[in-house]
């Protein structure tokens, strides 16, 4: 990406204001709406040719080896902007290498290929080594006044609120109580009086004893035999 004349003054200026910030006129705020939006414009342009390369390369390497004039020079072509063999290419670049143009191809893309493992290896040994709960950063963090004035020592009192991940407010970390201290146990005091027995309440009817359910009964005397019957007739 190239600029011209006018786009770096505009870039230098917008430069300076960032590094010095001060009144900016009307016509520097247009001027660098502008060039965001040409940025905009350009980037999006280069993604749409490159998504197209690529098609296009995809293309001429399945109608191989009949193509395989176009697909090196195509290859080259998409490695200059940044794209990545993958193992297709590397297996068409091995059954060409007969080929100088894709001797000195394979010997590129396997080194590009080398460097890729080589770097994720390297971020993924880097995350094993990362502590598994991540910090929250300083930026997501914020200081608060509680509501009170101020505390005994004449400093306002400040609670730290994180944000979470969608950016609300989460819990503060809550706090143990103070344990209260321990007090004495009170000295016994002089028990309660008894509790004088209440009167029977004269509506309610005492409940009746076994004895007066069922009285007892007189034993019946044995019957008298023959001569008890003449004593006491005689």
């Amino acid at each position: 990406m190239a600029f011209g004349a006018e786009e770096l003054r505009v870039l230098r200026r917008a430069l300076a204001l960032a590094l010095h910030p001060g009144p900016v006129s009307a016509e520097d705020v247009q001027d660098c709406h502008r060039l965001a939006e040409s940025l905009d414009e350009a980037m999006g342009e280069a993604a749409r040719l490159r998504a197209f390369l690529v098609a296009d390369l995809a293309r001429y390497r399945a109608a191989l080896p009949g193509t395989a004039a176009g697909y090196l020079t195509l290859l080259e072509e998409v490695l200059a902007i940044g794209y990545r063999p993958d193992p297709d290419d590397l297996a068409a670049l091995r059954a060409l290498r007969g080929n100088p143009t894709a001797a000195a191809l394979l010997d590129r893309c396997q080194s590009l290929a080398e460097h890729d493992v080589r770097a994720r290896l390297a971020r993924r040994a880097a995350r094993r080594l990362s502590p598994a709960t991540p910090a929250v950063p300083a930026s997501r963090t914020r200081l608060l006044a509680l509501p009170g004035g101020l505390s005994g020592d004449g400093c306002a009192r400040l609670s730290v609120v994180t944000e979470g991940a969608d950016g609300r407010p989460g819990e503060e970390p809550r706090k143990k109580p103070a344990e209260k201290p321990t007090s004495p146990a009170p000295a016994p005091g002089p028990g309660p009086a008894p509790a004088r027995p209440s009167a029977p309440d004269p509506a309610r009817r005492p409940v009746p004893t076994p004895g007066e359910v069922f009285p007892r009964r007189k034993p019946t005397p044995p019957p008298a035999t023959p001569d008890q019957q003449r004593l006491a007739a005689g």
